[in-house]
């Protein structure tokens, strides 16, 4: 018998916490976006809700996606930052504030994913929005 061929029934059992998880992410990030949580969760707090070890759930996940969960996490949070930059016109800060950084820790982590600031990232994006409003109406 193959040692490496994982049974159905634990297969099955890792993608339903993989995707309770994937869930449980989205709904805390709407959350917290809409103000109704002030703290971001931590894998720990993740894995409470879904009644299992942190440790079962980053392998879990891991190991049916190939990302640890943080990795969704930050993805979720970068995503989350960029639309904010994008349509709003609340200040750096406040995008910060509202997704439980504060100003430097936020500037920080956008800057190591993405390679710019926020700030710089707003600009770019409205320099290319205005861009193609020009450009748009020179043709």
């Amino acid at each position: 018998m193959d040692e490496n061929i994982i049974p159905k029934k634990i297969s099955s059992r890792q993608r339903e916490i993989t995707e309770q998880f994937l869930d449980e992410l989205e709904k805390h990030l709407n959350d917290v976006l809409a103000g109704r949580e002030t703290e971001m969760f931590e894998i720990r707090d993740f894995a409470e809700r879904l009644h299992i070890h942190p440790r079962h759930l980053t392998n879990t996940v891991k190991l049916t996606t190939g990302k640890s969960p943080c990795d969704f996490f930050e993805e979720k949070i970068l995503n989350a930052a960029k639309q904010m930059l994008e349509a709003s016109e609340a200040t750096i800060s406040q995008i910060a504030f509202d997704l439980t950084y504060d100003p430097s820790n936020f500037t920080k982590f956008f800057k190591r994913f993405t390679g710019i600031t926020p700030k710089q990232y707003r600009e770019s994006f409205r320099l290319e929005k205005y861009s193609k409003k020009t450009e748009g109406l020179t043709k």
